[in-house]
């Protein structure tokens, strides 16, 4: 049987989800099975009429163009390219969480196309205690 991971996603900043793509990425192409689980800025991070504006940092924001300069230089994908190819090379499935979707007054259908499913924070804890590696962002 794979090895699972669960990550739990609160975060909607381009340095987190970059950070989030980077392991999921690298778990997709280890053969590890990857469910992510967005929450409340999450959600908002993956609305198809937010996806192209976020430029939001989390921390050090004076540092944001030395960061997207290093990204540039080294022609890395962006976080959503990243998550987009994981879901191809390997299992990755995204769960948008049903009480964000309720906060932001939005429906799946507002959400890029690589989220899956709409669930529960239940649903969420019970995959979760079924994975090997767990993490938050």
């Amino acid at each position: 049987m794979p090895k699972r991971m669960a990550v739990a996603v609160f975060s909607g900043s381009v340095d987190r989800l970059t950070g989030l793509a980077v392991l999921v990425a690298g778990a997709a192409a280890s053969g590890i099975e990857v469910d992510i689980f967005l929450q409340l800025w999450g959600v908002y991070a993956m609305r198809k009429d937010v996806i192209n504006k976020n430029m939001e940092f989390s921390e050090f924001e004076e540092l944001k163009p030395k960061v997207h300069e290093g990204l540039t230089r080294i022609k890395a994908p962006s976080w959503i390219e990243m998550l987009r190819e994981a879901k191809n090379v390997g299992t990755v499935r995204i769960h948008a969480c049903s009480m964000a979707l309720q906060i932001w007054g939005i429906t799946k259908d507002d959400l890029v196309d690589i989220v899956d499913d709409v669930m529960g924070a239940a649903e969420f804890l019970d995959i979760s205690t079924k994975a090997d590696i767990t993490y938050f962002i």
